[in-house]
């Protein structure tokens, strides 16, 4: 039965499912050409980077992350977990998918961190864009992640490319943020002293700021990888390959020693890429 009280404000709702409907099948209908040729860039790039990955043989990529892990770090133990986390994805029989995991973490995090670091650069000199900037960084951050799924997929059509567009509305936030506060912590004796010695606006940010916000920028960049990694399973409901879709399958079928398997591989992933970026730097 109706409330008289409350019935007038339910008969006044506001329309905001069918407007934003409305809004994605404007989008959709005037620049179905242009995100045609966004998906098949991006598509392209992304297989690129996979074939990078997944060409040459495996303990050649684990050199590699082996010895990335040594330019960084300097330190043996961080290695050998690396190593140990990699060999384990390649014991359990994941190697190819953790590869298009890696694919879609990686390929996340260039464009988070490119987008990122800019706009928190730009936020942190104009506090008055970060203030309007907020909102729509919450926004993205708590808006349930199948719910801006649904306009991706009608935009983007299944694979990869749905799954990394959703991953980096997912973990941009972060980039930014902590770009942001990096860059605003940096004492203004610093900022003030570049500047009396003549240093432009530029020099200043490139020479001062960004170094002191540097552990500041890495932990974003951890930050973003953890957040990419946490959307696998998103991205394999869509159709992107990697260590989403054996969850997915364990999922559908009950299947608890696969999921098992898989969500203890993209456990080790983490851990390999926390450990190999992890750097500290003293200021």
């Amino acid at each position: 039965m109706s409330d008289p009280l409350t019935q007038p404000i339910i008969d006044a709702k506001i329309p905001v499912g069918r407007s934003v409907a409305d809004a994605f099948q404007w989008v959709q209908d005037t620049f179905a050409t242009a995100f045609d040729g966004i998906e098949a860039s991006l598509r392209t790039v992304v297989g690129l980077l996979s074939d990078a990955l997944l060409g040459p043989h495996p303990f050649i990529i684990i050199a590699v992350f082996a010895g990335l892990t040594w330019v960084l770090q300097r330190r043996l133990a961080p290695i050998l977990i690396v190593m140990a986390c990699a060999l384990f994805a390649l014991n359990q029989g994941y190697w190819v998918l953790t590869m298009q995991t890696l694919t879609l973490v990686l390929g996340s995090c260039v464009v988070c961190m490119g987008v990122g670091v800019p706009l928190g650069i730009f936020a942190a000199h104009h506090p008055r864009f970060y203030r309007a900037l907020t909102p729509v960084l919450d926004l993205m951050q708590t808006l349930p992640t199948f719910v801006y799924l649904i306009p991706v997929l009608v935009l983007f059509g299944l694979g990869m490319v749905p799954g990394l567009v959703a991953t980096v509305i997912f973990a941009m936030p972060a980039a930014i943020r902590l770009t942001e506060l990096g860059i605003r912590s940096t004492p203004k004796a610093l900022s003030e002293a570049a500047t009396a010695f003549g240093a432009t606006t530029a020099q200043r940010i490139l020479k001062v700021e960004l170094p002191y916000a540097f552990p500041q920028i890495m932990t974003g960049l951890n930050q973003t990888i953890m957040l990419s990694l946490s959307m696998v399973v998103i991205a394999g409901l869509v159709g992107a390959p990697g260590l989403g879709v054996p969850v997915v399958r364990a999922l559908n079928t009950v299947n608890a020693s696969l999921g098992f398997e898989a969500g203890a591989v993209i456990v080790a992933v983490a851990i390999m890429l926390d450990r190999m970026l992890r750097v500290e730097r003293t200021r």
